[in-house]
């Protein structure tokens, strides 16, 4: 669920520029510093976050509404208009468009170096807001005895202080300023965790989770089962899919494959005889109305299957390798 502040910015970005001047110039310095925090470390959003955002604002509106752009840039081009260049380069030009970028470009030894006395709270904060290939490298530099931590906390995360972000990429500032200290951006903790210790390779993710099955096995569980969903059958090859098709029955195969995309359909029938694809097809073609839950019980199975069957060595996920 995104917070006050995401949904702000989401608001500002999705408005014309002279419909949205006059929302801002109503704004304090203080109201634009944290949209500004958040506008800088904003990077996605959840499908049908905008909605979400202009629901709050407008009660029950169904009107249509522009794709939002320009993020950062276009927040500082409407604060120009309000309050004059030089009250938004105060505000704006402090350097708090680059900390992202400034660690993901960064040899990732020497931003572990740099963490190696933070907290493992603050570690995460930082990994989960970065790409899960500069994250995982980043991980990868740590001593393996952290890394496991490190993860567990990223996977518990729903949200966190924006301003950290800037904190951390500018030294490791001791305490986070006044201002936006408590601004919030969402995060999907067991998401990102799962990015990471995908990007990290096989041997590096196995060592993580095993580690974290000893501290927390329910955790742990839930970060192994975001790894491979059912949309990811559609990287195994026509092998990797018998094999894992032959432990699956029919009909929960069947069921799972209900109102599933053309791509994942193709996926399965390549990986079955033609007879076992026109027999499932004539059974879709007869399944009635069923229960969205059923459904996604019948593809968490699925993808338990293949993950099972990956721990067993007996086919590869298609993830990337060490």
């Amino acid at each position: 669920m995104l917070t006050g502040a995401e949904k702000a910015v989401l608001f500002l970005l999705s408005l014309d520029e002279v419909v949205a001047a006059p929302i801002v110039k109503e704004l304090n310095e203080a109201d634009l510093r944290q949209l500004r925090a958040v506008a800088s470390s904003m990077r996605e959003v959840p499908a049908g976050a905008i909605d979400e955002a202009f629901r709050d604002f407008v009660s029950r509106s169904s009107a249509a509404v522009a794709v939002p752009r320009g993020g950062l840039s276009y927040l500082r081009r409407l604060s120009a208009g309000a309050f004059g260049e030089e009250r938004a380069r105060v505000m704006f030009d402090d350097r708090v468009t680059s900390p992202l970028a400034r660690l993901e470009g960064a040899p990732a030894d020497a931003v572990a170096a740099l963490l190696a006395n933070e907290p493992p709270q603050l570690i995460a904060a930082i990994l989960a807001r970065l790409e899960p290939k500069a994250a995982a490298a980043i991980l990868g530099a740590m001593p393996v005895e952290r890394q496991g931590t490190v993860i567990a906390h990223v996977s518990r995360m729903t949200e966190l202080p924006a301003k950290v972000v800037e904190d951390v990429a500018t030294a490791l500032a001791s305490e986070l300023p006044t201002d936006d200290a408590a601004t919030l951006v969402s995060v999907d903790g067991i998401g990102k965790a799962a990015g990471m210790l995908n990007a990290a390779g096989r041997a590096t993710s196995t060592a993580i989770l095993t580690q974290m099955e000893a501290e927390n096995a329910t955790l742990a569980a839930e970060v192994r089962q975001a790894m491979f969903t059912f949309e990811d059958i559609v990287r195994l090859d026509a092998k990797a899919m018998r094999e894992m098709l032959q432990e699956v029955p029919t009909e929960r195969l069947t069921l799972a494959l209900k109102d599933a995309s053309q791509q994942i359909l193709d996926a399965v029938f390549a990986g079955v005889s033609s007879r076992t694809a026109d027999l499932i097809k004539d059974d879709l073609e007869l399944l009635g109305k069923v229960r969205k839950a059923d459904v996604e019980a019948a593809r968490k199975e699925i993808a338990e299957t293949a993950l099972r069957l990956e721990t067993e060595g007996k086919i590869d996920l298609g993830r990337e390798n060490e």
